[in-house]
This record gives C-alpha cells, structure tokens and sequence, in this order.
C-alpha cells in the first residue's frame, strides 16, 4: 500500500528536523569542548580511561539542545546520569559521547569529536559525529545518504586488503590476549598499512569518506559508534558482528569494510587471527 502524500510529507519534515537539531547539538557541543582546551581537571574511571569536566559540559549543552527540541525523548551517553539510563528503553534514544577521543584531547593531540545518534525502537534514525579541529561535520540519515559538510561521501573502491589502510582500537585493558591486538597483529601483515588514532566515531566517519578502508572493533561502547555505524552504511560500507552476522549495538564488536568483497577477506583475517 502507497503511504499517502501527507503521511509521507510529515515523515519527511519530522527527519529533516532531527537532522537539524542534531548537527545544531553536535556543533554546540564542539564548541564547548574547544572552550575547555588546556583549562579542565582529569579524572579516571579506570586506569587509562580518563574523562574530564569538558565532556560533563558538552553533553550537558547537547543533552539540552536534544530534550528542548524533543521532550519525549531520552539521551544517554558515556557521561550518563543514572536517570538517563532509566529511560534507555524508551521509543526515541538519542546516544551521545561529548568526546570522543578524550585520551587524545586530554594531551591535546587534535583528534576527537562530539558524536551523536537517533535510534527509534533500536533502527538508527540519524547519526552525526563533529570533529571540531578541522571543523568537519559528518551527517547521515536512514535511507538519505552520507554527507561530509553538506557534500556525498562514499567508502573507497579498494578491494583487496594488501592495498587497504586499516584502523584498530585497542580498549583501555588490553592485554596480550585480546583479540583487538591478535588481529592488529595479523593486519600488519596482511595490509598495505596500519593506523591506531584513539576515536572509534572518526575512524568509522574516516571509513565513510574513503579514507580508511578496514576497521574492527572488540570492545566499543554504545555511544562510541552510533553515530559512526549509520554513516558507513549510507556511505555503502558493510558493518557486521565479528562472525559475519548482523551487528547490534550494544554487543560492541563488529567487523567494518568499505564494500562486501574487502569485508569477506577482513572476515578471513581476522578468523584466521582469533578463531
């Protein structure tokens, strides 16, 4: 049955609204986190996993943006009030982390980001992530396509994992066992080159725009890479669990290509890697 015009001219509406209030929370939240450069106190929620008053203002700022915009939705994200988890399982989620990369941030290497998605009953809606250094703002929506400022991105046309550039990220605990690094070990081998920089959003965002063209993950969280998944896939990426399957959030573990025959050799590789 055809959706009638008014129904689909309000759903229309409705997701560019969402698109718009999220680029709008991601930049304000950029910006808070580029006020608080060199000027916060660090704290430690584990050994080497750190967090600082920065990320508490900037989800503070967006986490306002989102519920003025949207009251009958819920936000939760690294920096989470427990009250805000209380609501997870409402219909509309919108999943932030106020920085992404905050190791880096917090040693002033300029690369992180605010990242930002809309999921409705689990499907993701919109995703943004803001990279205020360079002032890059990636956009995607569920059936609208991948943009970087305004303009189409795709994943890259590498088909071979000898001529990919691969991205790992490693958890705070790793250890020598982990199979973050049993893999690691093995793309240094397999592909053209490595690299490790510390933001699983701009790492998916950098896959997105075809400048990464592996990446695999065994321990991200949920607010690392909502944002990130939507923008491969509507850049024509192909992300799923470790064993191929269909990847859910809240696992944390997936295997990410930039189209479906690098994803079967990333598959073969990291098989080979961790059994």
């Amino acid at each position: 049955m055809a959706i009638p015009y008014d129904t689909l001219l309000t759903l229309v509406s409705t997701m560019q609204d969402y698109i718009e209030v999220c680029e709008k929370a991601l930049r304000a939240g950029g910006d808070v986190v580029q006020d608080w450069v060199g000027r916060f106190e660090i704290q430690k929620k584990g050994p080497a996993d750190l967090v600082t008053e920065a990320d508490f203002a900037s989800q503070q700022e967006i986490r306002r943006i989102v519920l003025d915009a949207f009251p009958d939705h819920c936000l939760i994200g690294e920096e989470a009030e427990d009250a805000e988890f209380s609501a997870a399982n409402a219909e509309y989620r919108w999943i932030v982390d106020p920085i992404d990369g905050t190791t880096n941030y917090v040693h002033q290497v300029p690369h992180y980001c605010v990242s930002l998605g809309l999921e409705r009953n689990g499907d993701l809606l919109v995703g943004g992530v803001f990279d205020p250094v360079n002032d890059e703002c990636y956009m995607a929506s569920s059936g609208g396509g991948a943009y970087l400022n305004g303009k189409p991105i795709v994943t890259s046309k590498v088909l071979e994992l000898s001529e990919a550039l691969a991205v790992a990220g490693f958890p705070p605990d790793v250890t020598l066992n982990s199979p973050d690094l049993l893999v690691f070990l093995e793309a240094i081998q397999r592909c053209q080159a490595i690299r490790r920089t510390g933001s699983a959003a701009l790492n998916l965002c950098y896959l997105a725009a075809g400048r990464f063209d592996v990446f695999w993950s065994f321990s991200t969280k949920i607010w690392d890479v909502a944002a990130g998944v939507l923008l491969v896939r509507e850049a024509g990426g192909v992300i799923t669990s470790p064993d191929g399957g269909k990847f859910i959030l809240e696992q944390g573990k997936f295997l990410a290509a930039a189209n479906q025959t690098l994803h079967r050799g990333l598959l073969e590789m990291v098989n080979g890697a961790v059994g």
